[in-house]
């Protein structure tokens, strides 16, 4: 798990990643790479991570790639990431493809729905609570119980 202060540098990240696994005899390795939109007028999104509560989601889904024979990476920002920048990379590695697909899908999913971080609209340099496009956490605060659906 990784997390960067602004965008991140896609390349770097994924490349390394590469070199790090193709010693492991893996036959795939899928990533994904979230990249901001323009929608509803923003300049950016800007982050915020709880690193605790990632730290250990994160750790949850180490173990779950492992019993199948698989390594899950990550990387993502906090603070600004302007339009047509990465705020999320994630990646998976296995010895057969169809476990690393599913497995991408799965923790792509789990992420959104489940992962600590804040979103916030940048507008006009100033930085809006995006509440309409937040998932609520259960016990969590401002967005504990909270119906967005």
């Amino acid at each position: 798990m990784e997390i960067y202060q602004g965008s991140l540098n896609v390349e770097e990240i994924t490349n390394r990643w590469y070199k790090d696994v193709s010693t492991l005899n893996n036959g795939a390795l899928i990533t994904f790479v979230g990249i901001i939109r323009a929608e509803d007028n923003i300049e950016a999104l800007s982050f915020d991570i709880y690193e605790p509560i990632l730290k250990s989601w994160f750790e949850n889904w180490q173990l779950k790639a492992k019993k199948r024979g698989a390594v899950v990476m990550m990387a993502h920002a906090t603070g600004d990431v302007k339009v047509g920048q990465s705020s999320y990379v994630s990646a998976v590695s296995s010895p057969k493809r169809r476990v690393a697909l599913e497995l991408i899908d799965e923790f792509v999913e789990d992420f959104k729905a489940n992962a600590p971080i804040w979103k916030y609209d940048v507008i006009g340099g100033k930085r809006v609570y995006a509440k309409d496009r937040s998932t609520p956490m259960s016990e969590a605060g401002i967005l504990a119980g909270v119906n967005n659906g």
